[in-house]
């Protein structure tokens, strides 16, 4: 990496997931159109990457390539200054089949896709299932379509699945991890958990780069360690709809103004979007 970016962190903003809904915080969006307006407003507090789900009419999460499609362009049309790196989901309902959860990857060659690298189960309720052959072919179809796997981890098995489809070819380096710290059935959000995540993804992923959230009371401390340690940090209403114990969150654009002053106060600075293209090796 360019020593000018080493003291640059990225932000990426996870702005609506597919569990919170507005009987949880009234300002979480669920719109096409809230969804693009909340990615201009995180874009401007700072964030570089804005990562999408979408929802139904119901609020339930879903992979509607047309919901993706709209989207995508309203923030293109509605914002054409804002160059924001967009990250697509390929999981945003556990009961999806395998075609429809990349079907909008294939039609709209996002820069970066999320790849959740194994299966769990999801909430102690369901079974979130990854299995070799759908990585196999995700991995392959982002190769053709020129997309940057974020690797979601939810656990140090996940980053040994990686290390075996880098060996493989299915992904190429190098990788990008996300450390999904917290989340029920998978690792807690701990430091000592963070650090033995970093250093696993290190010894087995080598020159890789890597990005953390902390779900619930973990939020702080993964964003302060990730920061410390030179990670990069998410933020959102995908993991948190609370901004602190008792206080819901006003907006996404809260979170990312408060990651961007850690980010300054510890004495980094917050990626920008092209920055954050040059440290992932986005073409």
């Amino acid at each position: 990496m360019d020593k000018a970016l080493k003291n640059k962190r990225i932000i990426t903003a996870a702005v609506t997931g597919a569990w919170p809904k507005k009987e949880n915080n009234p300002n979480v969006p669920m719109t096409p159109e809230e969804i693009a307006d909340d990615v201009y407003a995180c874009w401007k507090a700072g964030a570089a990457i804005a990562h999408l789900h979408m929802r139904d009419d119901d609020g339930n999460g879903v992979m509607d390539p047309v919901r993706f499609k709209k989207t995508v362009n309203l923030i293109k049309e509605r914002y054409p200054d804002c160059d924001v790196i967009i990250n697509l989901t390929t999981s945003g309902d556990i009961h999806a089949d395998d075609d429809i959860r990349v079907q909008h990857v294939k039609e709209l060659k996002p820069e970066m896709a999320s790849y959740d690298c194994g299966s769990m189960n999801w909430l102690n309720s369901g079974l979130f299932l990854n299995s070799p052959k759908f990585l196999e072919d995700c991995g392959k179809l982002f190769q053709e379509t020129n997309t940057k796997p974020e690797i979601e981890v939810f656990d140090p098995g996940m980053i040994a699945n990686a290390a075996y489809y880098l060996k493989k070819g299915v992904l190429k380096a190098p990788l990008h991890f996300q450390f999904c710290m917290g989340c029920a059935n998978g690792i807690t959000g701990t430091m000592k958990n963070l650090v033995f995540m970093r250093d696993t993804m290190e010894e087995l992923c080598p020159g890789s780069t890597w990005s953390c959230f902390g779900v619930g009371h973990s939020a702080m401390e993964m964003l302060y360690g990730a920061v410390a340690m030179g990670g990069n940090v998410r933020v959102g209403m995908e993991d948190n709809v609370m901004y602190a114990k008792g206080q819901l969150a006003d907006s996404n654009a809260q979170f990312v103004e408060r990651a961007a002053r850690v980010i300054k106060e510890f004495g980094c600075e917050v990626a920008t979007p092209d920055e954050a293209r040059q440290i992932l090796g986005l073409k």
